[in-house]
């Protein structure tokens, strides 16, 4: 990767770009979901697209299971995984609707796939079967997991939590601190909870333990919003990643904006250039050194008067004064 600060990644897709993830234990290696209907593998270090392959429409998610292997789903229902090492694909199941989002536990070594059928359903990887299915009370718009949980947000403003390892009820109900609809939740590495972001330039503070003590912590704030005159426009908060060294975190919002926060000091430590149009995902590198930023229009204002910006994808070196609590 070159000295300076940035790169935009060569051969992106052609369509909306729904998801970036790094490698969970390899820093150059990036999976990319899009909407059209591709999951790319990129060398960021080298800045080439290492393969791809395609689901029959758009993917909406796409994660590693490990530094050989990835997961992806999206609006034709299935649950793929594809080895990288050479490129062969297989099928591990099918929701009745869209998948929206796809993780992988090392922990229990599942992977979990929430869909708008209303249910997060658990496979085997080994096996390539299905574990349980897990009914969630409405579509699954988003879930981020920690070590021993699984966060999940739905329509209707609900986070229901999980114990990864007894999956027959929620361990906790809540419902939305935030007055619109959720849009990301990501947990912080240290485990004591997760941030959850709204459609409306809001960010929650969120933690586990119900004790009131703990819960007097919990705090929400305004952000990714822009005044024009008179006129305060809120924008969605699309994208949320945690940089693992130091439980910081990256938010990315539609207005092109990416924000550095220490959410435990209540402080934002910085701002990025403004990138040409909205942050739809974000992802820290494990060991925190590399940002991967996708800014794809997605379509919050209706079809644009001047044609729709181009999907790009940016990696940017973090410096570490960015990312470290002051």
């Amino acid at each position: 990767m070159a000295e300076s600060s940035e790169i935009k990644l060569k051969s992106t897709p052609g369509d909306g770009i729904s998801a970036v993830r790094f490698c969970p234990n390899s820093t150059p290696h990036l999976i990319v979901s899009s909407w059209d209907g591709s999951v790319r593998l990129y060398d960021c270090f080298a800045n080439n697209q290492r393969l791809r392959y395609n689901h029959e429409r758009a993917v909406l998610d796409a994660c590693f299971q490990d530094s050989t292997h990835s997961l992806s789903g999206g609006l034709d229902g299935v649950l793929k995984m594809c080895d990288l090492t050479n490129n062969s694909e297989s099928v591990l199941g099918t929701h009745q609707d869209a998948i929206r989002c796809v993780e992988y536990s090392s922990t229990v070594n599942q992977v979990f796939s929430g869909s708008w059928d209303a249910s997060i359903k658990s496979w085997d990887p080994r096996a390539k079967s299905c574990i349980g299915t897990h009914i969630q009370g409405d579509s699954v718009y988003t879930m981020a997991l920690n070590e021993e949980k699984l966060v999940v947000g739905t329509a209707g403003r609900r986070t229901l939590v999980w114990d990864l390892r007894n999956l027959s009820t929620p361990i906790q109900k809540r419902e939305s601190s935030l007055k619109y609809q959720t849009r990301c939740i990501k947990c912080f590495p240290s485990r004591q909870g997760f941030v959850l972001s709204s459609i409306e330039g809001r960010v929650a503070v969120e933690y586990f333990d119900p004790s009131p003590e703990v819960q007097k912590k919990k705090y929400a704030f305004k952000c990714h919003r822009v005044k024009e005159g008179d006129i305060e426009c809120c924008y969605s908060v699309n994208a949320i990643s945690f940089h693992n060294g130091f439980n910081t975190f990256a938010t990315g919002g539609s207005d092109g904006h990416v924000n550095i926060w220490d959410g435990f000091n209540k402080k934002r430590l910085c701002q990025y250039r403004r990138y040409p149009t909205s942050i739809s995902s974000l992802s820290f590198s494990f060991d925190g050194s590399l940002l991967a930023i996708a800014s794809s229009y997605m379509y919050e204002q209706g079809e644009p008067q001047t044609g729709i910006p181009e999907d790009a994808i940016y990696i940017r070196k973090v410096q570490e004064h960015e990312v470290k609590p002051k």
